[in-house]
């Protein structure tokens, strides 16, 4: 393989593993939004709960009565409170789902089903775990080359004690 080829396979290497590297930040930003997805859906759903429980209603039939309706709005009222109590189940399964699966796990969690909405909001507002941003680039640069100028020097200092001590065990 020649320079070039292994100079491109670094970078790209590199630019792999930093993109990579965001999975777990970006199912963390995303936990963090259904978290309040979640909590807006409680408020929703547990008045509507309430006010079926005035009426001596459970939930279940406090929907059917909208489904019985002859009033087209009350019907459309129904199916869309049954739509938002169904989402809130549905994150509260996935927040369960993401809250106990492994770290290295989570971002194959949030793929398997995640809400459209909460994932193009999260994709919108999505803000690195690592400092990709210019200035980011340009620091981790600054620190990889005082990385390496460190290793080199402690390299070159661990031979010369090495030569010396070689050269100690020599003598006659």
């Amino acid at each position: 393989m020649g320079q070039i080829a292994r100079i491109i396979a670094i970078v790209a290497g590199l630019a792999g593993g930093t993109v990579f590297s965001q999975a777990p930040e970006f199912a963390q930003q995303y936990r963090q939004r259904i978290g309040g997805a979640i909590d807006e859906l409680r408020v929703i759903v547990e008045d509507f709960n309430r006010q079926a429980a005035q009426h001596q209603l459970d939930r279940q039939q406090a929907l059917n009565a909208y489904a019985q309706s002859s009033d087209d709005f009350l019907r459309d009222r129904g199916i869309s409170m049954q739509s938002t109590i169904t989402r809130y189940e549905t994150l509260q399964s996935q927040q369960l789902k993401l809250g106990t699966a492994a770290p290295v796990a989570k971002p194959f969690v949030l793929l398997r089903n995640a809400d459209d909405v909460v994932f193009a909001n999260t994709w919108r507002d999505f803000v690195p775990g690592l400092p990709v941003s210019f200035a980011g680039l340009v620091w981790g640069a600054i620190g990889f080359v005082g990385g390496s100028v460190a290793a080199a020097l402690l390299g070159w200092g661990a031979r010369r004690v090495g030569r010396g001590r070689r050269a100690y065990r020599q003598l006659p």
